[in-house]
């Protein structure tokens, strides 16, 4: 399935190109899906696929209805715990969604897109429209920071000792994790798997949605470094609301020599297998399905661009026995990365943005002795370590 991810800056026109995006997978042929938390002109705001035009169908996402179906679930599970220590229910009516909540509800409609009950419908295409870009490169970062968290807390390998629990529950005197616990622990791990999946696909791009000025370039250059961390690739970066070029009016002709200005940027740092696109400013807020096929000509999803193949980093050799561990980050700056080894994994930050590795063999029997930026890559230098690494005769 295709799935391209739209974000950019707030207030952009994002949901709007989400949509007009959609619209043109549809119109090539496509069953298409969108999927969005926020409300689409024209759309239906059905929590259920619900046919918008002819192959293309929308759901809008409920955070506050699966805040509080997710949370009585657990209530129930729980039970027994609960009336052990004399814990009052509480009504679904009295339930208000807590920070954070958004976006695990977008994860678990990207799950149901993905595996769920609507992967029967056979969509071809998924058109989602996520967050704010700082917002959204956390949120598809989320599954598998999740996961760690569910191996480290609940390890699968003590999982084998639940028949020795009622045993040691007698011995301590108090109440061992039920088995419960471990149940839906795997269930969440199987359906984070499931996100982490689509989102790692070679088939899902990300799509940028931004109105040039100032601010939004600088924007999408620190955006650049984010993506790299996490290996998404950029199939376009969508301009929107763009002025005409030639307007007898020296207002208008000047905000739009500052607009091609930024385009020229993006036309120059996004050369390399990304596409930039433009949309015009319709002169009012796209009300309609005709107004969102005035912009979809400039929309439709780019199959060339090939989406994440494999983790974006690599190791070479950098002579005297060192082996460098290679990550390209363009547009990072090095004041603002940090970089911690923990035991087996390394703990990257790059400005707002982080990423936990989980070191390959050779490299966990090395200790770490020295990195640098250069030319848009990060490279650590991994010393062989006498007491792990085999010795050769």
């Amino acid at each position: 399935m295709r799935t391209v991810l739209v974000t950019g800056p707030g207030g952009a026109g994002r949901t709007t190109v989400a949509a007009a995006t959609a619209l043109a997978s549809a119109r090539s042929g496509r069953r298409t899906l969108l999927v969005s938390a926020d409300a689409v002109p024209a759309f239906p705001a059905g929590a259920a696929p619900t046919e918008v035009a002819e192959r293309l169908a929308c759901v809008r996402i409920d955070s506050a209805a699966h805040f509080r179906g997710e949370l009585l679930d657990l209530q129930d599970r729980a039970s027994g715990v609960l009336d052990l220590l004399g814990a009052n229910r509480l009504a679904g009516e009295e339930l208000t969604e807590l920070p954070g909540s958004a976006q695990l509800a977008v994860l678990h409609t990207l799950r149901r897109a993905a595996e769920g009950d609507w992967a029967d419908e056979g969509y071809e295409a998924l058109v989602v429209d996520l967050p704010p870009l700082t917002e959204a490169l956390a949120l598809l970062a989320l599954p598998g920071q999740l996961r760690r968290y569910l191996r480290r807390l609940l390890p699968r390998e003590r999982q084998a000792a639940r028949a020795l629990r009622p045993v040691l529950a007698q011995l301590a005197g108090v109440p061992m994790p039920a088995q419960w616990l471990y149940e839906a622990a795997a269930r969440k791990d199987a359906e984070l798997a499931a996100v982490e999946a689509l989102i790692e696909d070679n088939a899902t791009t990300v799509r940028l949605v931004a109105e040039p000025g100032p601010s939004a370039v600088e924007a999408l250059s620190t955006a650049r470094t984010g993506l790299a961390l996490h290996g998404l690739r950029v199939d376009s970066v969508v301009a929107s609301r763009v002025l005409p070029r030639h307007s007898g009016d020296p207002w208008f002709a000047d905000l739009a020599a500052r607009q091609e200005k930024c385009l020229d940027t993006w036309h120059q740092e996004w050369a390399s297998g990304t596409t930039v696109r433009e949309t015009a400013h319709l002169g009012r807020e796209p009300r309609t399905v005709e107004d969102l096929a005035l912009l979809a000509g400039s929309c439709a999803p780019d199959d060339r661009t090939p989406g994440r193949a494999g983790d974006p980093w690599w190791t070479e050799d950098a002579g005297d026995g060192v082996i460098a561990w290679c990550l390209p980050l363009p547009g990072a700056v090095k004041e603002d990365l940090t970089l911690v080894r923990r035991g087996d994994e390394l703990l990257l930050t790059a400005g707002p943005f982080h990423r936990i590795v989980r070191l390959e063999s050779a490299l966990r029997r090395c200790t770490v002795s020295g990195a640098a930026l250069t030319d848009g890559v990060l490279r650590v230098r991994f010393t062989p370590d006498p007491g792990l690494w085999p010795r050769t005769q």
